[in-house]
């Protein structure tokens, strides 16, 4: 999974929503934007480990002079390292720390559930916004035609284009649009 900053609010009403409508968790109204915005801050943290990850991944194979076919296995490798959630290990990861959150929230009044059936609903929640990023490409792919493939012009075409259907598809909002 891929966390977006634009989709970050949306989940974390959804989740708040969900599991209130359910009755695992007791949120006063007044309080649901203040337990919205905890998760919120998870999902935020979240981001800015992920971007420093990221950034580390490249300094490591920069000063290695590792190229740059390599960087899924130096990610993964690194990832076991840093002890950084990967893919699907990204859902779980939110999971864990969006029922950590709940149950310290001075927002929530009471949990109700147990911390396995909240974790199974965040988890419904998190995959209804998970984006398909190979529809992604192949949309953007699509688009540039006329571009051969192989090139440097496709590549930059197809960053371009890739770009072009997140922000139509608001997975961008106006910090990076």
């Amino acid at each position: 999974m891929k966390l977006y900053r634009a989709k970050i609010p949306a989940i974390a009403h959804d989740v708040i929503e969900a599991l209130a409508k359910d009755g695992d968790i007791e949120v006063v109204a007044e309080k649901k934007p203040e337990a919205e915005k905890d998760l919120v801050a998870v999902m935020e943290e979240f981001v800015r480990r992920d971007r420093e990850f990221n950034d580390k991944i490249g300094d490591h194979m920069e000063r290695r002079g590792i190229s740059y076919d390599q960087r899924g296995s130096v990610r993964k490798q690194l990832a076991e390292l840093h002890e950084h959630p990967l893919g699907e290990d990204v859902e779980r990861f939110l999971c864990r720390q969006f029922v950590e959150a709940l149950m310290i929230s001075p927002s929530i009044e009471e949990v109700f559930e147990d911390d396995k059936v909240m974790y199974k609903k965040v988890m419904v929640v998190l995959r209804g916004h998970d984006v398909n990023e190979g529809e992604i490409r192949d949309e953007a792919i699509s688009k540039i035609k006329n571009v051969k493939e192989g090139t440097v012009e496709y590549e930059i075409a197809l960053e371009h284009a890739v770009r072009d259907v997140k922000k139509r598809r608001g997975l961008y909002g106006p910090e990076r649009a």
